[in-house]
């Protein structure tokens, strides 16, 4: 009907986070198989992530170098300055659906460990042989290490100390391609009815987002809350994108072809293709409506907002910085701009605001 290729990941997440702080008790060591590779199907990166505290940490391990078992950027990559794309998946995730499984506790004076193949992830083709910097993820989401996450659960954004590291690659850049199990689009009815619905709501709370902020400015509250001090083509320009999406080629399914509906994971979006892909708990979400009765922004249930936060991986390049309304408003501009969870917390509270 109406898409194109994308992955990302998309997780309802009702949890709100907590300020964005430098965190001393985690740092991060990479280590690669050598200074010098053949061909990108030998790196293999090792991230050794260590809490220096004196207390457990809990952390939510998707898109940071804890998850080596989703295809998700736990690294920046640059060879002579220029970035190499990013091929693989970016997520979002529903943490009140979110078993320990999408944890990590790092026990207190310990080291946990995770083993990345990056070779099927990034573009290296793009920009040949050479040296190529690899840099580790280092902004990590901490969670309470007793409680499972509630609605009410506090999560806090931290930044661990971190330092890239350089291996060259002397021969082989071939694209690699990720495993896929299925390419069929959905073929149960009433999903691709509920993921059609999604695609139009979401089209609606773009459109409204953008109409909201023509009108009020850039010195309304809520813009503010969200934008800080960002010019308002800048944020328009994203919204608009996802207004205009027309691409024949981008395709919603309900088939988990990269296997990645882990646990908590909403929906995908895969970056080479920006195909979108729908896990089971994304048919829990709701209409745009129910924000008048029923649910909250803050729960981030809403189906048309997860959908539109997929759509800006596939159309802007957003990335997946923090999950949760509070989170996305204590972000620094620059942030805010590119992360998808602003562009659904923000539009989603426009609706609830103007609508109901």
């Amino acid at each position: 009907m109406f898409f194109s290729p994308l992955v990302t990941l998309c997780f309802a997440a009702a949890a709100v986070a907590g300020p964005h702080k430098r965190a001393d008790s985690l740092s991060v060591v990479v280590s690669g198989p050598s200074s010098s590779v053949s061909s990108v199907t030998d790196l293999l990166l090792t991230a050794a992530v260590t809490n220096n505290g004196a207390e457990d940490i809990k952390v939510l391990k998707y898109g940071t170098v804890l998850d080596s078992e989703l295809p998700t950027r736990s690294f920046t990559v640059t060879r002579n300055g220029t970035v190499v794309s990013f091929m693989g998946v970016k997520l979002s995730v529903s943490l009140t659906d979110a078993d320990e499984s999408a944890f990590v506790t790092i026990p207190a004076g310990k080291t946990v460990t995770a083993v990345h193949d990056v070779s099927a992830l990034f573009d290296f083709a793009s920009v040949g042989t050479g040296a190529f910097s690899f840099a580790p993820v280092t902004t990590f989401q901490t969670a309470p290490t007793a409680a499972k996450i509630s609605s009410r659960a506090e999560l806090t954004t931290i930044e661990a100390a971190a330092a890239p590291i350089t291996i060259a690659v002397t021969a082989d850049v071939a694209p690699q391609s990720l495993a896929r199990r299925a390419t069929d689009i959905c073929t149960n009815a009433s999903r691709k009815a509920f993921i059609d619905a999604s695609y139009t709501e979401a089209k609606a709370l773009a459109r409204g987002g953008s109409s909201y902020i023509s009108s009020k400015g850039t010195s309304d509250t809520l813009y503010r809350a969200y934008w800080g001090a960002l010019a308002a083509s800048r944020v328009t320009n994203v919204l608009n994108a996802v207004a205009n999406e027309n691409s024949a080629s981008r395709t919603l399914s309900c088939t988990d072809a990269l296997g990645a509906c882990s646990s908590g994971v909403i929906a995908y979006t895969v970056i080479s293709t920006t195909n979108i892909y729908f896990c089971g708990i994304f048919f829990n979400e709701v209409a745009s409506s129910r924000l008048c009765s029923g649910t909250s922004v803050d729960s981030r249930n809403i189906r048309g907002g997860t959908t539109l936060h997929e759509i800006t991986h596939a159309v802007a390049d957003t990335d997946d910085v923090t999950y949760g309304c509070a989170a996305d408003q204590a972000l620094s501009d620059a942030n805010a701009l590119k992360n998808a969870d602003n562009y659904n917390c923000f539009t989603t509270q426009v609706y609830a605001n103007t609508v109901c």
